[in-house]
């Protein structure tokens, strides 16, 4: 069917809910489908950032997943929810990227031996004085240097901390999109956030609800371009 946008009004479209929202872009309703976009833009350009460590990498991988979010979304079930299941589609897009390029991937939802080891380096998060910024009490430059201490995190470890620390997702929800036991995701973000306060102390929790922003033009590009690749 080809994709229609239907006249309903932009505060309808604020006030619906996921799973109507996916109903009638199921139909073709590009507008919809939008507001989807919009409405879960800033969840899935962290959790592609997470896995691909560049801006650039992570726009093109959200484009792609949201086109195949497009054609697949006439099986989205509402007993699941939307968010989840985007997350699983960038998530695959990303990991798949890293594979096309013969990229080391270390499976999110691998056992406990995927990075979990108590006795893991710890040199990834050592200081590295080219990288390292002079420190500033401003918050931008604390952000910025959040965001390079959580790419250097163990693979095992950076996606569970973005989607808990960063976007607030409950340990429950965390589990159910990177398919982990609940105990899992305890353990990694547990660990996670302790070698991170190794290297930024009481500044972590300044810094967390920052990183990785997602401003408003990046929004609206990233809307535009998947919009006009719809078929």
């Amino acid at each position: 069917m080809p994709p229609t946008a239907l006249p309903l009004t932009a505060d309808a479209d604020a006030n619906a809910s996921d799973a109507e929202l996916a109903a009638r872009a199921a139909q073709g309703d590009t507008q919809a489908f939008a507001r989807i976009m919009r409405r879960h833009n800033q969840l899935l350009f962290r959790t592609a950032r997470s896995i691909l460590h560049s801006d650039a990498d992570t726009e093109d991988a959200l484009q792609d997943a949201y086109l195949r979010a497009w054609r697949a979304i006439g099986g989205f079930r509402d007993e699941a929810k939307l968010s989840t299941w985007l997350v699983r589609i960038v998530i695959n897009e990303a990991l798949g990227r890293l594979r096309r390029r013969g990229a080391q991937v270390i499976p999110l939802d691998g056992g406990a031996t995927a990075g979990d080891d108590d006795d893991a380096p710890d040199t990834q998060l050592a200081d590295d004085p080219d990288r390292q910024p002079e420190r500033l009490a401003m918050r931008e430059d604390l952000r910025r240097l959040m965001e390079r201490r959580i790419d250097r995190l163990p693979d095992a470890y950076r996606t569970v901390f973005v989607l808990r620390a960063v976007q607030e997702l409950s340990v429950g929800e965390t589990a159910e999109a990177l398919q982990l036991p609940e105990a899992t995701v305890r353990l990694r973000f547990f660990r996670a956030r302790s070698l991170l306060r190794e290297s930024l102390s009481r500044d972590i929790d300044l810094a967390t609800g920052d990183a990785f922003a997602f401003d408003g033009a990046r929004c609206d590009r990233i809307v535009a371009r998947v919009l006009a690749a719809l078929p």
